[in-house]
């Protein structure tokens, strides 16, 4: 863990530009799903959405392109950047010099390089899976990039998946540069020096009564997140005194990956699934998948996973994606189970679940429009007394906004500013 630390781990004075906003995010209290579930243990969030633009993605974006500026890779008005590999090309052109385009594959990390991009004034071109959301799309256009849609169907390995028509467009257009978000040692490096060290510093600096994580849940899609943070776990209780790590006030993690059914990280066949930006039908190179990096794999599927999405909105007023949910109901699942219970009832136990993005970016999903669901464990009853309630003071159905207009009218009665 040496080598290199972060200067900061909150905003101080004024920021230079958005950028300088990237990571830096609050690790929250989830005390009101906690105490539907009946948990005696800390459950809390870091929450990602937080960040300039929106995930968790942003971290990798920022460090990829840091990192090739400073070894010279990136030329500003010179550089061309090409990998000849048979591995996976896949991009993130974060800042590519004003006279290149950049090629990036993805939904939340095309977002934070084009975020980049428009600070920096690089072009940017994204081939987006079809699958993925209007709102990234739009996004996406407003910050400046050229989007490519690809079919969902096509497998990783097609020339006309999101992956292929990159590679294409890279072996086609002057000046294209691509780097790989999928083989980049600097994505999981950006979550071992990075998101570890404001996890820490948040317990540390908390009235928690114990500063170690006891429990550790994120979902996996290119592995950079759950590798980063567990290699820095392993090696922060490598250094401690005690045999094998382990002390009174710092036990040995648990750290749990979770993954979508219909992707084949954690097992199991590939297949269909709603929930963005987990998952994969290959193995990234940059993802870690055993021990002692990861302890255990829980697949998760897109009913639970949305249940819990709208109950992290809904009870504990944080506006996260479905992959957040994911997250949460993987966690919640291993708290009730036998290997997990000793955690669950511990009450200086902290556990930490990774809430990878935020719902700006899927409001237009019919999950999240259907929000007349209630989620598990909502009053329906205490729902329909306010509603009853409203009802009996207006006189009307609560959207009903035409009886009024009909009733002022047969009155001979104006609406007017004031009325």
């Amino acid at each position: 863990m040496s080598g290199e630390t972060q200067p900061q781990h909150h905003w101080q004075g004024v920021l230079s530009s958005a950028l300088d906003a990237v990571g830096h995010t609050p690790l929250v209290r989830l005390q009101r799903i906690a105490k539907e579930e009946g948990l005696n243990c800390n459950l809390l969030g870091k929450c990602e959405f937080f960040s300039a633009g929106g995930s968790v993605k942003d971290r990798i974006a920022n460090r990829m392109v840091e990192q090739a500026e400073k070894k010279g890779v990136l030329i500003p008005g010179q550089s061309i950047i090409i990998e000849p590999t048979s591995k996976l090309d896949l991009a993130l052109p974060l800042f590519c010099p004003s006279a290149h385009k950049c090629i990036n594959l993805g939904g939340n990390t095309g977002i934070g390089l084009a975020l980049a991009c428009a600070i920096k004034g690089y072009q940017c071109i994204i081939t987006l899976p079809a699958k993925m959301s209007l709102e990234k799309e739009v996004m996406l256009r407003a910050l400046g990039a050229e989007i490519v849609r690809t079919p969902t169907e096509a497998a990783w390995d097609s020339s006309e998946s999101h992956i292929g028509v990159a590679r294409k467009l890279q072996k086609s257009i002057p000046g294209g540069v691509i780097l790989d978000q999928y083989s980049n040692p600097h994505n999981p490096l950006a979550h071992y020096y990075g998101t570890y060290e404001e996890i820490m510093h948040s317990l540390k600096t908390s009235d928690l009564p114990r500063k170690d994580i006891s429990l550790l849940v994120a979902g996996a899609g290119t592995g950079g997140t759950i590798t980063g943070l567990g290699r820095a776990i392993r090696d922060y209780e490598a250094s401690l005194p005690h045999t094998n790590g382990n002390s009174a006030s710092h036990g040995r993690t648990t750290i749990i990956a979770v993954d979508p059914e219909g992707s084949i990280l954690g097992g199991g066949e590939p297949g269909n699934y709603q929930v963005e930006g987990i998952g994969y039908d290959f193995f990234p190179e940059v993802l870690d998948p055993n021990p002692p990096v990861v302890d255990k794999w829980l697949k998760t599927n897109d009913e639970e996973a949305f249940d819990a999405t709208k109950r992290l909105i809904r009870k504990e007023g944080l506006f996260v994606g479905g992959s957040s949910g994911s997250a949460l109901s993987g966690t919640l699942r291993y708290l009730h189970s036998e290997e997990g219970k000793h955690i669950a009832e511990d009450p200086n136990a902290n556990v930490v679940v990774i809430l990878p993005d935020g719902v700006r970016n899927y409001m237009s999903k019919s999950w999240f429009l259907e929000t007349s669901k209630l989620p598990t464990g909502e009053n329906m009853e205490e729902k329909e007394d306010i509603k009853s309630t409203i009802r009996g003071i207006l006189g009307r159905d609560l959207n009903d906004v035409m009886s009024v207009v009909d009733s002022k009218r047969e009155k001979g009665e104006k609406l007017e500013n004031g009325d």
